[in-house]
């Protein structure tokens, strides 16, 4: 039996957090990045396989998020300074 998830992560940044992810695919997930949002999909043969995966890639989606975030708070920081 496969059993299968889905993850999707929607904003402004999206594809800004989620671009990053897909280098750590493997061949049990796949990601469609769109503008504003980004679909993850995880197939395993184990639930304990598909709860690793899940766990890793949210885990690291954290990571890019406040990746993001620091980089356009900077971003804005700059801004007012001119």
């Amino acid at each position: 039996m496969r059993i299968k998830a889905k993850i999707k992560i929607r904003g402004t940044n999206a594809d800004l957090v989620a671009v990053p992810l897909t280098s750590d695919n493997t061949n049990n997930m796949n990601t469609e990045i769109e503008e504003k949002s980004a679909v993850t999909y995880f197939e395993a043969e184990k639930i304990g396989t598909l709860i690793a995966s899940v766990d890793d890639y949210l885990m690291n989606a954290k990571v890019a998020q406040d990746m993001v975030l620091a980089v356009n708070e900077e971003a804005e920081r700059n801004k007012k300074r001119g």
